[in-house]
């Protein structure tokens, strides 16, 4: 029997690895998942490369992971914001790795890595310091900088709803980076607002089907 549900968001994390390249979804704090990230703060695993959209906000979250300085690198396309100031300070100090990358880059390199994709041409970042040492192509008149697929070990996204077999549905915005970042981890870890029954969603609805998730817990009340 297919069962990919764990009874806890602690025993989800704990194989997360020192130097581990772990993907965490949200778009600033809609569909970050929060509690996933901090059972990954207490379990202790260090020099992380973490892809995600921005770089924390606030305390909370993944400016908590950044604020214990378990983060080696990150990638992101949105790194300064006003409540940022756990990545500036360590940026400036020179204890955190930055990989500007724009936004829509940043996705279709993750749905890249996730579609099999070796690489990519686009025209967003040509004659930028964003493509410096990058192969160029000129293609029917028009210039091209050659970008690679983003792989991870670990993605943590936040669900909606999903099933032990780690199908999932979202809410709304919410869904941003989740679907692509499964696709592209070679363990997706989905937490959830609820864990259904078999047959509960409907298969018209589901955007992750569950052959691209290992993992699904239910966040804590």
């Amino acid at each position: 029997m297919i069962d990919k549900t764990f009874q806890s968001l602690e025993q989800a994390v704990a194989d997360v690895h020192d130097g581990a390249t772990v993907m965490i979804g949200g778009f600033g704090n809609a569909g970050m998942p929060a509690q996933l990230i901090d059972a990954l703060i207490a379990q202790g695993a260090r020099e992380l490369t973490i892809v995600n959209n921005n770089a924390g906000n606030g305390d909370t979250g993944l400016a908590a992971l950044l604020a214990a300085k378990r983060v080696r690198k990150i990638i992101c396309s949105f790194p300064r914001q006003t409540d940022s100031h756990h990545f500036d300070a360590l940026y400036r100090a020179g204890e955190i790795e930055l990989e500007l990358t724009p936004q829509g880059n940043l996705a279709e390199r993750i749905r890249a890595a996730g579609a099999g994709i070796g690489g990519f041409f686009t025209p967003t970042g040509y004659g930028t310091l964003l493509a410096e040492g990058k192969e160029t192509r000129l293609i029917d008149g028009r210039h091209y900088v050659l970008e690679s697929p983003i792989h991870a070990d670990f993605a943590l996204i936040k669900a909606y709803k999903g099933d032990r077999w780690g199908n999932l549905v979202y809410r709304k915005t919410a869904r941003n980076f989740g679907p692509i970042m499964a696709m592209a981890a070679k363990v997706a870890i989905a937490q959830v607002n609820e864990i259904v029954e078999l047959g509960e969603l409907d298969p018209e609805n589901i955007v992750t089907p569950g052959i691209f998730v290992q993992r699904v817990v239910k966040e804590a009340a």
